[in-house]
């Protein structure tokens, strides 16, 4: 089995808890105007690698994410638009007694049977769900990703349905993402979940700007800038994180 992946980190500290070896796969359904890896989104780049090549690699760091309580984490792109490699993938690391996370925006969710019964299966060898919630508000969730944010919300209401454990995170762009109704409103839709161990605040960066510009697409947020601990601050409040 093979997955096509955009790039492999191997100490991450910020995808899940503890030291993990993040896989980042390729493709994405969302374009969101402030994405750090636009070169991700392209289904069909990247480059094939096995479930066993990853799963020799990932062997070399198992002491220090066991040490650490960290563990695998598959982000992107977007990892559910490869859910066999996935599956097949986590089945190897659970027979390794590593801990098993996806960070996922929920963007190819669909509740057809077919996805549905391999998500299913899917859900079954992960330890813990990172979901982005990227806006609350549908008409400016399209703004900024392209996408309706109706699937991605179903999908966060599955996942607690199934008493999947999640950390909820949430992108803070000043002037996009820090309404104080939007922001209200999001946590009044999590505070529905039964599932959520943390949610987490990720400030705006311009990191990945030269990636727009190399692959010469306009950045559609030029000239907006971080938000300020204040604004951090404020928008932690409003979503009740403590």
């Amino acid at each position: 089995m093979e997955g096509r992946i955009h790039s492999v980190e191997t100490s991450g500290m910020v995808d899940g808890p503890g030291i993990r070896y993040v896989i980042f796969t390729q493709g994405c359904l969302l374009r969101c105007q402030y994405c750090h890896n636009p070169d991700s989104w392209d289904r069909d780049a990247g480059e094939l690698r096995s479930v066993k090549s990853l799963i020799e690699d990932i062997q070399k760091y198992t002491p220090y994410m066991k040490h650490s309580n960290g563990g695998v984490t598959v982000s992107g792109g977007e990892p559910l638009l490869q859910l066999d490699f996935l599956i097949e993938l986590f089945k190897e690391c659970k027979k390794l007694g590593i801990h098993t996370t996806i960070d996922s925006s929920g963007g190819c969710y669909s509740s057809s049977p077919s996805f549905v019964t391999k998500l299913d299966e899917l859900i079954s060898y992960t330890d813990l769900f990172l979901v982005d919630l990227k806006h609350i508000d549908d008409e400016k969730h399209r703004k900024l990703t392209g996408v309706s944010n109706k699937h991605i919300l179903d999908f966060a209401k599955k996942l607690s349905d199934d008493k999947v454990p999640v950390w909820i995170r949430h992108v803070l762009v000043p002037g996009v993402s820090d309404d104080e109704k939007d922001l209200t409103d999001l946590s009044s839709f999590i505070s529905t979940l039964e599932n959520v161990e943390k949610i987490e605040i990720l400030p705006y960066h311009k990191m990945g700007v030269y990636k727009w510009k190399e692959l010469g697409i306009a950045y559609p947020l030029e000239g907006v800038e971080s938000p300020t601990s204040e604004q951090v601050d404020r928008a932690k409040a409003l979503l009740q994180i403590q």
